[in-house]
């Protein structure tokens, strides 16, 4: 049994294991629970197989969606000779019945000599105690292993950082992988996505300021960023950002989040009247800097302009989630008119 650690190994993309790696037995096991890595893994199997046969099928399916009949039509050969990679998600959500199902089936093709049935299993399992038998007993039966563990240490998604990069052909600074921990967050798909763009857009040397350059827009442009304008009555410059915003990908949701609790905010801060902003913060169950940002805004905003906005943001809720048919053309229309609204 042979087996693969990604993450672990020289090449962080596929961490060590990629098509010309893997090995060609009829019988994968994927364990883990790094969604990019497992991925990558099972896409590393189909392109082993495609090297050998580009007319190769592949079926994907979740292992909690099949039946035993249906299982042994899968894995069973073609009568027109035909390649299969057949590849069974979630096997650690597997009832006993499927298990059993799938354990006799992997054990059948771990006894084929290699292709000679055309079919390859790959099971996909998390790991853990959860379907712990059906993985103890793949293990024995001779699957290859490729292991995708969590990548929840610092250095190590420092590492793949680097490793991506090189494998694209670049360089990147222990400053700039720190700032895209900054700007991106942990996520590992994102992380692979973004240092892949960042080494071409950069020429292949990546450092700090590249970085920061390239996701100024993206650290800067949120739904608070809209708000903000929203309530001064900056009508121009509302819409630029609400725009950066949707190019950017920001959810509506958040958008529409983010000009409610803006609204409220200023709503209570107006009915309070003048006071202490301190004394007010307590009163109010608010921080003091958010007080004072709402006491200047509230200045341009009358009561019944406020009535109003509270009513439009209550509507721009329900059609952020599913009652407008176009989620942005309704968050620019309520931003346009809360514009409107504070001008009254």
């Amino acid at each position: 049994m042979r087996e693969h650690t990604l993450g672990s190994l020289p090449d962080a993309r596929m961490g060590g294991v990629n098509s010309t790696t893997v090995t060609s037995a009829p019988l994968h096991l994927i364990l883990g629970e790094e969604e990019l890595l497992v991925e990558r893994a099972v896409q590393a199997v189909v392109d082993a197989q495609r090297r050998v046969d580009p007319q190769i099928e592949v079926r994907r399916l979740r292992t909690t969606d099949l039946v035993p009949g249906e299982l042994r039509e899968l894995l069973s050969p073609s009568l027109f000779a035909q390649g299969r990679v057949v590849v069974l998600g979630g096997a650690h959500e597997a009832g006993k019945d499927i298990a059993d199902a799938v354990l006799d089936h992997a054990r059948h093709l771990s006894r084929c000599a290699e292709g000679a049935e055309g079919i390859v299993l790959v099971v996909v399992h998390a790991g853990g105690a959860r379907g712990k038998a059906l993985l103890d007993a793949l293990r024995a039966a001779g699957a290859a292993v490729i292991e995708c563990p969590r990548v929840t240490r610092f250095e190590d998604r420092a590492g793949f950082i680097r490793e991506e990069v090189h494998r694209v052909g670049g360089r990147i600074s222990a400053s700039a992988v720190t700032a895209l921990f900054d700007t991106v967050g942990s996520d590992l798909r994102e992380l692979a996505s973004t240092a892949a763009q960042l080494t071409t857009d950069s020429g292949g040397s990546v450092d700090e300021a590249a970085v920061r350059r390239y996701h100024r827009g993206r650290a800067e442009v949120t739904g608070f960023s809209v708000a903000e304008k929203v309530m001064t009555g900056d009508r121009a410059g509302a819409l630029e950002m609400l725009r950066w915003a949707m190019q950017l990908g920001v959810p509506h949701v958040l958008v529409a989040d983010a000009l409610a609790d803006a609204v409220r905010t200023v709503a209570r801060v107006s009915a309070s009247g003048r006071a202490d902003p301190y004394r007010l913060a307590s009163t109010l169950g608010m921080p003091p800097w958010k007080v004072k940002k709402a006491m200047a805004q509230a200045r341009g905003w009358e009561h019944a302009g406020l009535a109003q906005a509270i009513q439009l943001v209550a509507a721009l809720n329900a059609d952020v989630k599913g009652v407008a048919a176009d989620a942005g053309y309704a968050l620019e229309r309520a931003v346009l008119a809360l514009c409107a609204a504070r001008r009254r």
